[in-house]
Parts: structure tokens; sequence; C-alpha cells
């Protein structure tokens, strides 16, 4: 399997791979591949901006 964006560097936004989503959904549905692997890199992102969040600026 190629890698995603994820395995790349800097995860794209999970807002960006939400409306990707959606935007499949609507237009009939993803194959089951490629929405796994949507689903993966968005879990991805939200990890990640959860951590950026939790993180705050050096006193």
């Amino acid at each position: 399997m190629p890698p995603t964006p994820a395995d790349c560097g800097s995860p794209r936004p999970a807002s960006v791979i939400n409306e990707e989503i959606r935007g499949l959904v609507e237009a009939g549905g993803p194959a089951p591949d490629e929405y796994q692997q949507l689903l993966v890199e968005w879990a991805a992102a939200v990890r990640g901006e959860a951590t950026r969040d939790d993180v705050g600026p050096a006193a």
C-alpha cells in the first residue's frame, strides 16, 4: 500500500480529510480501502491536533 500523507510528514488537517470523506460519501461512497485509508489519516490528524492544542506556550 502506498504511504498516506500522514506517513510522509505532517498530516493534513482533520477538517480537510473530513470534507473529503463527506464528498466521497455524497458521490456514492468511497471504495472500502480508500475509506479505511482516509479514516486512519483522519484519526492521526485528530490525535496530532489534540496534542498541539494541549501544548501551551513556554513560560
